[in-house]
């Protein structure tokens, strides 16, 4: 049993709904525990409310891990194990992911109760991203508990510099490097490397996505910009696409994209260059392509940039449906968790005016669902997209 944990008092009776409570809800003062802590939440009238993880330095206070019994977290490590054990069924038992793939997610942080906490399985590897000091503190307890979910599968632990900077903290280890592994997804395979490069080394929330764009791909010429690792353009190749021209400025992954393309067998023009620079020589051509895939890196990283961020995103997607052919497909996409929905999609439109072109939609997309989310927390939705018919 462990011993009692600290308290931290809010500043009202009424715990916030959704797993965040920021410091303007936190009684200031003397005796507030460590950075990183976990404590137990009481409200203004010192009733005991739940569990969180706290970080004094961080505009999110308090991460909620849970509002059930006071003695739900007398032993983290079996709460974690209980919590992931959850998560876990909920991908393999419910959602078969093993059945198609070997990467997946299988803690999506907020959606899964564990606020702070992103889990991968990368094929022979298991990636931990902490976005809370709290998680990187327990990351013993964490590893202890997907030892008996994953026996003998290496953990890896990362935190992504904008998390260190937000929760005030240096990771005091590196990031532990088992060199490159191999994933199998719908097939094919892709050399990745685990915790390093884009989020945890491999994009699991796009799985579905390529699946779909690629369903349309037979007999096309298509464009896939900023494809990184190539999952959007191979799926693309394997389904029938006549011609896929694949572009990313990011020579690191586009090389492993390549060799995925070797691995696979599957011809594709790998192209070394601004995206940009691209779409503006592809919209001057006189046979455009019939399917353009467009999925930037994160533009928007916090509101203070969405202006400036949504400008660029405008350019983007104008380029894209200049370069659709008449009858045409697109798939954009946004990864930018500050940008909501309904601007995407009118960022999106307006674009289309601005190339004067007519677009359709036929249909809005997001993550994979082994990316779920709460219903009192959409800003879990950080992937969205919009699948448009171009004329």
């Amino acid at each position: 049993m462990t011993e009692t944990l600290p308290a931290v008092l809010l500043q009202s009776d009424f715990l916030p709904s959704g797993p965040w409570i920021f410091g303007r809800q936190v009684e200031a003062g003397g005796g507030l525990p460590p950075d990183g802590s976990l404590v137990e939440v009481l409200d203004a009238s010192r009733r005991f409310v739940g569990h969180a993880l706290y970080n004094g330095r961080s505009d999110i206070r308090l991460r909620v891990l849970s509002r059930g019994k006071r003695t739900e977290l007398r032993s983290p490590r079996d709460f974690l194990l209980r919590k992931l054990a959850a998560a876990d069924r909920l991908r393999k038992r419910v959602l078969r992911l093993p059945e198609v793939t070997d990467a997946y997610r299988i803690v999506h942080a907020e959606g899964d109760d564990l606020p702070g906490l992103v889990v991968d399985k990368l094929g022979p590897a298991i990636v931990c991203e902490h976005h809370a000091l709290g998680f990187w503190r327990l990351r013993r307890e964490v590893e202890s508990a997907l030892a008996e979910l994953y026996p003998g599968v290496p953990v890896v632990h990362r935190v992504p510099d904008a998390a260190a900077r937000a929760e005030h903290f240096d990771p005091e280890e590196p990031t532990r490097d088992l060199g490159e592994v191999e994933v199998q997804e719908h097939g094919l395979a892709f050399p990745v490397r685990p915790g390093f490069g884009h989020k945890t080394g491999w994009f699991c929330d796009q799985r579905d996505n390529r699946l779909l764009a690629a369903s349309y791909a037979a007999g096309a010429d298509v464009l896939d910009v900023c494809t990184n690792a190539g999952g959007f353009a191979l799926r693309a190749k394997r389904l029938g696409a006549r011609r896929v021209r694949a572009v990313d400025l990011d020579e690191v992954a586009l090389e492993r994209a390549a060799r995925a393309g070797v691995r696979n067998g599957l011809d594709v023009e790998w192209i070394h260059a601004d995206g940009f620079d691209v779409l503006r020589a592809v919209r001057d051509e006189r046979e455009k392509p019939g399917l353009v895939i467009l999925d930037p890196h994160k533009v928007v990283r916090t509101r203070m940039d969405l202006e400036q961020g949504l400008a660029k995103y405008n350019d983007w997607n104008a380029l894209a449906i200049a370069c659709v052919r008449p009858g045409g497909l697109l798939f954009t996409f946004s990864c930018s968790g500050a940008v909501e929905l309904p601007a995407f999609l009118g960022v999106v439109f307006q674009a289309a005016r601005r190339a004067g072109r007519d677009v359709r939609l036929l249909g809005v997309l997001g993550a994979s669902p082994d990316h779920p989310q709460r219903p009192e927390f959409p800003r879990s939705r950080y992937l969205k997209g919009a699948f448009l018919a171009v004329d």
